[in-house]
């Protein structure tokens, strides 16, 4: 759900050593096998970037960052990226968070805070957020600069390799395997990539001209890099750099160190849907999110094809239809829900709190009855009345309509977080 930069790099770059060794925190070789967890547990720090201010997610990260966006009825973003550090045996972890962090502090912070151990109780999920100064009066200015700020604090850790995610990419990779081929190939830094043809390379950025001419990939955003090296490029070779993908490595490529490039771990997928090969239903991979200890989902005489249901949802005498909904969502008789992401609540309305506002003639949180939504995105919160219709029915493709709860973009309506739509709205 974030963009993939592109990377142009020689081909004499790319590291192509044969050599299969390098060294321990005490100095011992490593073989070809790949490690072992209790070793990349203790030598590999995860560093995951928090994003910058999601202005293509808006309205969805108009009170989130985009790491907190929540994902498949009972995930957020974030808990793809820690639960791929925690299956590869990586549970020391950094989240370098700046706007809009509220939400996503507060997840993190519920669901592995308390619930972090690993080896010797040393694992940990913390949160850095970003901070001014004497020395760093500014905030972060790109993804290296984020890194550099907080250099103080990584070089304390006694560990061989940083590895550095982005925090609102879905996908899975086994990092172990990445960190193995990192150290066979005796690399300063490797960078999980794509290959690129020409036609997509081109909405990646590259002019046309210079994609027919150059080797171009696409980085994921995901990159190993040793802890001696990362010291020496922010502090000393390139100290006012802000990026790495656009200044960092191909800063480190034109110094000559050696920078390998690996495409063949994982593919990488942008978006989910319920047909979608990212999968989660891997008993051997679990992806983790915070206990909610939520009862089950109740469907009183409702008709439901080709949906993922979340936790704690109450769903009465309604048709729904390849659509996500997610967890406490309540969506009354008579309505219909098309091919739509329902983002659910973040907690229940009493009884008393729905008589109350219905007395006031406004709207409980949820879906309302005989309301259609076709093709929609509804944010957390939401209320929407009786017999609304959520359609696009003049078939408008961008609008921007925040006073009346609601965006547009490529056709597809968002209605924001804890807006009301009132009875009767037809959109």
């Amino acid at each position: 759900m974030a963009a993939i930069g592109v990377l142009r790099l020689p081909t004499s770059s790319t590291s192509s050593s044969s050599s299969s060794n390098s060294s321990n925190l005490n100095g011992e070789r490593l073989s070809e096998a790949s490690p072992s967890p209790r070793l990349v547990y203790q030598s590999v720090l995860g560093i995951i970037l928090g994003g910058g201010a999601g202005t293509r997610l808006y309205p969805l990260t108009k009170k989130r960052a985009k790491p907190a966006v929540p994902l498949g009825a009972n995930y957020r973003l974030i808990d793809i990226p820690v639960s791929n550090c925690l299956n590869s045996n990586i549970s020391k972890i950094y989240v370098l968070t700046q706007f809009n962090s509220a939400s996503l502090n507060r997840h993190l912070s519920r669901a592995y805070a308390s619930n972090m151990g690993g080896y010797k109780n040393e694992g940990f999920v913390e949160v850095l957020a970003a901070q001014q100064s004497p020395e760093n009066p500014n905030w972060f200015q790109g993804t290296a600069d984020a890194v550099r700020q907080y250099l103080w604090l990584f070089e304390e850790h006694n560990v061989l390799e940083f590895l550095i995610l982005a925090g609102d990419h879905l996908y899975r990779m086994d990092y172990e395997r990445f960190i193995q081929a990192h150290r066979e190939t005796d690399a300063d830094i490797t960078v999980a990539a794509l290959p690129m043809d020409e036609k997509r390379a081109t909405a990646f950025g590259l002019d046309d001209e210079r994609a027919k001419e150059m080797p171009y990939i696409a980085s994921m955003g995901i990159y190993v890099v040793s802890k001696n090296a990362m010291l020496d490029l922010l502090r000393e070779k390139f100290p006012g750099a802000n990026d790495f993908g656009s200044e960092v490595i191909p800063g480190a490529t034109s110094i000559g160190m050696r920078v390998s490039i690996l495409h063949s771990i994982s593919p990488f997928m942008l978006l989910i849907g319920l047909k979608s090969p990212f999968c989660f239903y891997d008993r051997s991979s679990p992806i983790y999110t915070q206990p909610r200890y939520l009862p089950p989902s109740k469907m009183l005489d409702a008709d439901v094809t080709d949906s993922v249901i979340g936790e704690g949802c109450v769903i009465k005498n309604c048709k729904i239809h390849h659509s996500v909904v997610g967890l406490r969502s309540c969506i009354s008789e008579g309505a219909i829900i098309e091919d739509t992401l329902l983002m659910g609540a973040d907690y229940y309305e009493t009884d008393a709190d729905r008589r109350f506002l219905a007395a006031k003639g406004s709207v409980p949180i949820g879906i309302g009855k005989n309301s259609h939504i076709k093709r929609a995105i509804i944010d957390k919160n939401a209320r929407i009345g009786d017999n609304v219709k959520i359609i696009n029915v003049d078939n408008v493709q961008e609008a921007a309509r925040e006073t009346d709860g609601y965006f547009i973009k490529s056709g597809i309506v968002t209605v924001i977080k804890d807006a009301l739509i009132p009875n009767g709205t037809v959109i």
